[in-house]
């Protein structure tokens, strides 16, 4: 039933998550021949332009299940990690009546590789996989962790174990301030439930990069690689966010150093989800640190990057329907990857006062206009009226695509000129700094 499930010509699909990430997902998914209906739960006002929005909420697993039965849904795209987290493949595995059901994504096993950082260094050092050095400490062992705080160098990489909306990393000066700063995580439990473990690690200097494959547990296919920017100010400046921009290609990382991350990261995370007996078809984010010519792992994802997918997809030539459906059959090494030379750069509209306090629900005016950009919506609803509102702290990405990175640069930052809403903040330097490395060959 499993294999007649899968390929059949055409699909109901079901895509759970309401960001840019899934808007960029909705979009490609609704150009395959393979679709005939796409629901997105909850979705935001751009992804009903490209399916059906349904008001269940990600975790809502009893919810969901009613609406696959209820729909005829042969597959689900999960967006986010917290669906996964939360094991929503294994809930779907162990009914009977939905068990055939193919979802992209890991079982609750494979997604700690993202949902606790202890986990993911214990799998890189298992598996002889190139990562920071580190410790894992409870408020039971707070003594032991200031004496490891005072066996290091500066500066200090404090980690919250569980998820903590990618706000848990935080990057200490001197010892005075990580030790602050571990009593604020375990003591003060800083993050909730996801501090009650912190992972204290060494700190890699380099450059920053993100790679993406998509697996079946066995096969992988290398998807385009992107530079996200997670500060709010440019240069780098301020506090953290969930990403103001991305950039696809990345020009340092060239064949060589590409060719280093496949053998000593990608090749050896695959065969340890074998190892591991670890039930894993999905993407894998892997947030590197280029290390003067070295890979480092900092850290895996369970999915897709946001805002990187905004950057990604749209050089993915790809049929992502027929992709899920080799993906779920295990048959992955049939397909070839095609991906456009063009460069893409993707700036985020966020609302003003965003990582902070902002205020929602500003009228959306002009995105319609910037017809030489795609837009993709994140935190934003439609009104009773039908106009398009501020619903969140990032509102949309806007991404051009271009033959040089500096048309890139130029045309996003056109297009986004056009798109007006009260407190409008975007960084005006997405990729300026990529501009000193040589175009890839």
């Amino acid at each position: 039933m499993f294999a007649s499930v899968l390929f059949q010509v055409i699909m109901n699909i079901l895509l759970l998550g309401s960001g840019g990430r899934e808007c960029a997902l909705a979009w490609k998914l609704s150009q395959s021949s393979h679709l005939h209906n796409l629901w997105i739960a909850p979705g935001n006002a751009g992804t009903a332009q490209y399916g059906i929005n349904v008001a269940i909420p990600e975790n809502d697993f009893e919810a969901i299940r009613q609406l696959v039965i209820d729909n005829d849904i042969n597959m689900i795209v999960v967006g986010p990690e917290a669906p996964l987290a939360a094991g929503i493949v294994d809930f779907f595995k162990k009914e009977p009546a939905i068990s055939h059901i193919g979802i992209i994504g890991p079982s609750e096993q494979g997604a700690m590789l993202e949902s606790s950082k202890d986990f993911a260094k214990g799998f890189m050092l298992r598996n002889n996989i190139p990562t920071a050095g580190y410790k894992t400490f409870t408020i039971a062992d707070i003594s032991a962790a200031h004496d490891f705080i005072d066996s290091m160098h500066p500066p200090y990489v404090l980690k919250a174990d569980g998820l903590a909306q990618g706000k848990g990393v935080i990057i200490c000066d001197n010892a005075d301030e990580a030790k602050q700063t571990l009593a604020e995580m375990l003591e003060n439990k800083k993050f909730g439930k996801a501090s009650e473990r912190v992972v204290i690690e060494e700190f890699l200097r380099g450059i920053e990069l993100s790679v993406f494959v998509l697996t079946d547990g066995v096969n992988y296919l290398l998807l385009p690689a992107a530079k996200d920017y997670k500060r709010i100010g440019d240069g780098d400046t301020g506090p953290n966010t969930g990403g103001m921009g991305a950039v696809s290609p990345v020009n340092f990382a060239d064949e060589v150093f590409m060719k280093k991350v496949e053998e000593r990261i990608l090749k050896p995370t695959i065969l340890g989800i074998q190892k591991e007996n670890i039930d894993y078809k999905g993407f894998i984010f892997f947030g590197l640190m280029n290390c003067n010519g070295d890979p480092y792992v900092i850290e895996y994802n369970v999915r897709l990057g946001d805002p990187e997918t905004e950057a990604i997809i749209p050089r993915i030539e790809n049929d992502f329907v027929e992709m899920f459906q080799k993906t779920l059959s295990g048959k992955l090494h049939e397909v070839r990857i095609e991906i456009s030379e063009k460069y893409a750069v993707t700036v985020i509209l966020a609302s003003g006062g965003y990582p902070g306090d902002y205020e929602k629900g500003f009228e959306i005016n002009g995105f319609d206009k910037a017809k030489e950009a795609l837009i993709f919506h994140a935190g934003t609803k439609k009104s009773d009226t039908g106009s398009i509102l501020t619903n969140g702290g990032r509102v949309m990405a806007v991404t051009a695509l271009g033959e040089t990175l500096e048309l890139c640069r130029e045309y996003v930052y056109n297009e986004i000129e056009k798109i007006h809403f009260q407190g409008v903040y975007y960084r005006k330097d997405i990729g300026k700094d990529l501009l000193q490395f040589q175009p890839l060959e």
